[in-house]
């Protein structure tokens, strides 16, 4: 007989979705007590209202939630009209997933107040519960779950959670301008750029840019634009360039990555962009000027430097520009890429020197290219070869 699916539920606000969050899920998945995790926004909760929009929460749940596929968000509250309660959460999951079994993810606070839950012997009915208990409450939740397990409810305590995140912390900190600890790097540029909790910083136009990107692109890559963004503007301030050009650039640096690439040929066809068969045949190639294309057509950009930028972010160009520097090394180095031993030297020097910095970042990615047998396009060795000889390089 197949092994049933176990599908784990973690509900919550995420006002906004912090660190702690996902490494509950995560906890949940790599210790094998379910094999995917839904991970379910509130939309009108009964209990508190939210401080950021629904639509603004899930798309920071989206992003935060691309680092791993076994994480799933799922739209069934924020979806659903009025006060939203987690057995008709459980009766659209069981409908969803008719023959898995279903695990209600809590922590102690909520373990203390389920008595009070709607219809409480249907969700008993429906679903097992697993609870994270703080270290100080792991006595009274063994209490509770005893007492709570003689009504009907299938209960496992799991290890003590030693994690201290406060959302209202967090949008706290974000109002202050500040810059928050147990934030994903994406998220935190979408609240920066939208200026949701009052946080300093608001982008011209950042609303229809962000739907946009959203729809365009897939959530890996839209988490990755967002933290392109956050790296750009850093790195602008610490080089003396401007770190609002730098921001936009970085947003909108991708935003034709996820065309098909009949779509991203026309695209340089009708507009003139290139003649070049093997920038043509590549969408790795063409996605960075269609995107600069793309970025004054669709997104309104007109400014020639954030377009530059966007169109030399991939392959870089003897002469550019220090903003486009930045940009294109953002690209390579930004948090979210996982580590290997010449990204970690390439963030270390970038503390120090954005020229020596991009060279060993094209270098690698030229290294990686032909040890692999693939096409390397000429303009990089050509950026190298204009890098290597300027006298801050040299120096």
């Amino acid at each position: 007989m197949a092994k049933k699916q176990r599908i784990g539920i973690l509900g919550g606000s995420f006002d906004p979705v912090h660190r702690g969050h996902i490494a509950a899920a995560l906890g949940i998945l790599n210790a094998d007590y379910v094999d995917r995790l839904l991970v379910i926004p509130s939309g009108r909760p009964g209990y508190k209202s939210c401080s950021a929009s629904a639509e603004d929460r899930w798309k920071m749940l989206v992003a935060a939630c691309s680092c791993d596929k076994r994480l799933v968000p799922s739209r069934l509250e924020l979806d659903r009209d009025g006060t939203t309660y987690a057995v008709d959460t459980l009766l659209a999951v069981r409908k969803e997933y008719p023959d898995a079994k279903l695990f209600y993810i809590i922590g102690s606070d909520t373990l203390m107040t389920l008595h009070h839950w709607l219809r409480m012997d249907e969700v008993f009915r429906l679903c097992s519960f697993l609870v994270i208990p703080r270290e100080e409450d792991s006595v009274i939740c063994g209490r509770e779950i005893s007492r709570l397990s003689a009504m009907g409810g299938n209960f496992r305590l799991l290890p003590p959670s030693s994690v201290r995140i406060s959302s209202s912390s967090i949008r706290a900190v974000l109002a202050g301008g500040g810059t928050p600890d147990d934030l994903n790097p994406a998220v935190l540029e979408y609240c920066r750029c939208k200026g949701l909790y009052n946080a300093p910083g608001r982008l011209d136009h950042i609303d229809e840019w962000i739907d946009k990107l959203f729809t365009a692109l897939k959530p890996r890559r839209f988490a990755h634009s967002l933290s392109v963004a956050a790296s750009s503007a850093l790195l602008a301030v610490r080089f003396g360039e401007d770190p609002l050009k730098a921001e936009q650039a970085g947003l909108l640096h991708d935003c034709a990555k996820c065309l098909p690439l009949k779509e991203m040929q026309r695209i340089a066809v009708d507009n003139s962009l290139t003649e070049d068969p093997d920038v043509l045949s590549s969408d790795a190639l063409l996605h960075s000027i269609v995107g600069a294309c793309l970025a004054q057509q669709e997104y309104g950009m007109e400014d020639p430097d954030v377009l530059e930028a966007i169109s030399f972010h991939n392959t870089g160009y003897p002469g550019m520009s220090r903003l486009a520097m930045c940009v294109c090394l953002a690209d390579y180095m930004e948090p979210l890429r996982e580590s290997f031993p010449v990204l970690e030297e390439v963030r270390a020097l970038s503390r120090v020197s954005l020229e020596k910095a991009l060279l060993l970042s094209l270098e690698s990615t030229v290294n990686y290219v032909l040890a692999r047998g693939w096409y390397l396009y000429p303009r990089t060795a050509d950026t190298i070869s204009w890098l290597r000889g300027l006298p801050s390089v040299q120096g």
